[in-house]
């Protein structure tokens, strides 16, 4: 099943908190949609690493700690989900 939507709103959502993998979730997608939903993971998780916060703001960078957790776990289970299909992203 191809990814509705936007690829990037997705994750987008994953960083939220709106959405999670998890490999019985990841296997309506084909190789393809797993190497797009990968490659916009890592865009979103690159745009919110190169966000500056002020050190003052705890609350900001705790949020910030959690939403990069959120899109590398989302990353690893995609890569370990394609491994075990035979694939790689």
């Amino acid at each position: 099943m191809p990814i509705s939507g936007s690829p990037k709103k997705l994750a987008n959502d994953v960083a939220s908190g709106y959405q999670q993998f998890t490999h019985a979730t990841l296997r309506q997608y084909n190789l393809e949609d797993l190497k797009t939903l990968h490659f916009n993971l890592n865009i979103v998780l690159r745009e919110l690493r190169g966000q500056q916060i002020p050190l003052e703001d705890n609350e900001a960078i705790k949020e910030k700690n959690v939403k990069m957790r959120r899109l590398n776990q989302a990353i690893n289970t995609i890569q370990s989900f394609s491994t075990l299909k035979g694939s790689k992203v």
